[in-house]
C-alpha cells in the first residue's frame, strides 16, 4: 500500500468514526438551506432569480468550504500536537502524498454535501430549478475544494490547540459567509462591501455556483469564478508551504 492509499484509509476511518463531527459536517449547512428555504420561499430576488436558486447554491459553498477548512486546520493541528506528523517525517512519505490525501477525502465530502443538498433543495416543497450549465459547478467545486484545503492548512500551521483552530477558522468562515453573500443576496449590501467581497475565495465558489446552478450567469462568469478560485489556491497554498511544521518542537 502507498503512503498516499495509507492516509486516505487513515483519515476515511478516523472521519467516519467521528460520528458528532460527520453530522454537523452536513447537518449544520443543511438546516441552513431549510431555514432559509422557508423564510424565503417563493420570493425573487433581483433580476428574476428565485430564492431557492440563489440561497441553494451560497449554503453550498459555505458548506464545503467550512467543511474543507474545519476539518483540514483539525487534523493538521492534532497530528502535530500528537507528534504524528513527526512520525510520518521520518518516513518516506513526501508532504504532497498528505497534502493530497486530505484533498481526496476533501472532494468526497464535498461530493456527498453537493448530492444531499441538491436533493432536498429539488424536492417540489423548495422548488429549486437547475437552469444554467450545472455540470460547470464540477470544476468549480474542485477549485474551491482546494482553495479552502489550502486556507485549512494555514489556520492548522497557525494554530495549536482546537480551541485556537475553532477560534481561526470561525473568524475567517463566519464573516466571510455573509460579506460573500451565502446567506442573502449581496445586492443588498453597500457598493463598498461587494467590493471588499471580491478579495474573498467564498465569493467566487458562491458566484460560480448561483451561475451554473441557478442560471444567472453564462460560461465565461463561471470561467472568471475558476480563475479566482486558482488564485486564491495558489495564494494560501504559498503560505502554507512557508509556514509549514512538521513538529511543535521546531
Amino acid at each position: 500500500m502507498t503512503a498516499y492509499a495509507a492516509l486516505t484509509r487513515a483519515g476515511y476511518v478516523a472521519s467516519v468514526r467521528d460520528r458528532t463531527t460527520l453530522f454537523f459536517t452536513f447537518a449544520f449547512p443543511l438546516a441552513f438551506l431549510v431555514l432559509f428555504g422557508l423564510i424565503f420561499q417563493g420570493q425573487h430576488v433581483n433580476g428574476g432569480l428565485a430564492s431557492i436558486n440563489y440561497t441553494a447554491p451560497g449554503v453550498l459553498s459555505w458548506g464545503v468550504g467550512n467543511a474543507c477548512v474545519f476539518s483540514v486546520g483539525f487534523a493538521l493541528m492534532q497530528w502535530r500536537r500528537d507528534d504524528l506528523l513527526r512520525l510520518i517525517w521520518r518516513t518516506p512519505t513526501p508532504l504532497r502524498s498528505l497534502i493530497a490525501s486530505r484533498w481526496t477525502l476533501a472532494l468526497g465530502v464535498a461530493a456527498a454535501q453537493t448530492v444531499l443538498f441538491t436533493a432536498v433543495a429539488l424536492l417540489p416543497f423548495f422548488g429549486l430549478e437547475l437552469n444554467g450549465p450545472w455540470w460547470a459547478g464540477i470544476p468549480l467545486l474542485v477549485l474551491g475544494v482546494t482553495a479552502f484545503l489550502a486556507m485549512g492548512l494555514v489556520v492548522g500551521s497557525l494554530a495549536n490547540t482546537p480551541e485556537s483552530v475553532a477560534a481561526i477558522a470561525n473568524l475567517v468562515m463566519v464573516p466571510m459567509a455573509f460579506l460573500s453573500g451565502s446567506f442573502f443576496p449581496d445586492d443588498l449590501m453597500p457598493g463598498w462591501l461587494r467590493t471588499v467581497a471580491k478579495v474573498l475565495p467564498l465569493h467566487y465558489l458562491n458566484d460560480g455556483l448561483t451561475d451554473a446552478m441557478g442560471g444567472r450567469g453564462d460560461l465565461g462568469d463561471i470561467g472568471l469564478d475558476c480563475v479566482g478560485l486558482v488564485v486564491f489556491a495558489l495564494i494560501f497554498g504559498l503560505i502554507a508551504t512557508r509556514i509549514f511544521r512538521w513538529s511543535n518542537r521546531t
